[in-house]
C-alpha cells in the first residue's frame, strides 16, 4: 500500500516535497528465508485475516504477525543469480 505523505529526507540531503510512502511489516523469518535473510521476512496474510488486519484491535490483529509456513513458501529466481552481501 502506498500512501501521499510529506517526508524531508534525511537531515543531510533534505528533499522536501510530496513522496509516495511505502511500508511492510516484517516478523522472523521462516526456514525458507532464513537462508537469504537471517533477520527477518514480511508477513503475508490470508485473505480470510485482511478482515480482521484491518478492523481488529492491535492486540488480535498482531497476533497475524507470523512467519508463513515453510511449506507453503518456495523461492524461485529470475535471470541471473545477482547476491551481493
Amino acid at each position: 500500500m502506498a500512501t501521499v505523505g510529506r517526508w524531508r529526507g534525511t537531515k543531510s540531503k533534505p528533499i522536501e516535497g510530496e513522496h509516495l510512502l511505502y511500508s511492510f511489516l516484517t516478523t522472523k523469518p521462516n526456514a525458507v528465508v532464513k537462508p537469504i535473510h537471517q533477520n527477518a521476512m514480511p508477513v503475508i496474510l490470508r485473505e480470510d485475516d485482511w478482515e480482521t488486519w484491518l478492523t481488529a484491535d492491535a492486540k488480535d490483529a498482531l497476533r497475524l504477525q507470523q512467519p508463513w509456513p515453510d511449506d507453503e513458501l518456495q523461492i524461485v529466481a529470475r535471470g541471473p543469480a545477482q547476491l551481493t552481501r
